[in-house]
């Protein structure tokens, strides 16, 4: 289930501008999401995009988080 949700994250991140309106297309260098289980039994996701632009890669890091968080509820 992991696995199957870290990819999602992935394409996701890689296709921001194609879900979010008005989001500028920017070409990803790097993107990994890290998925893992807390001492707590929570889930917990991290997702880093990296990118040689001349904006932030914020949005395309929360969309991988997002959609890997929503792979793992599906």
């Amino acid at each position: 289930m992991f696995q199957t949700a870290t990819v999602a994250g992935i394409v996701a991140a890689k296709k921001t501008s194609e879900l979010i309106p008005l989001c500028h297309p920017i070409g990803i260098e790097n993107c990994q999401v890290d998925i893992r289980v807390n001492a707590r039994k929570q889930v917990v996701i991290k997702c880093r995009a990296e990118a040689d632009d001349k904006t932030g890669v914020e949005m395309e890091a929360l969309t991988g988080a997002a959609i890997a968080a929503l792979t793992v509820y599906d």
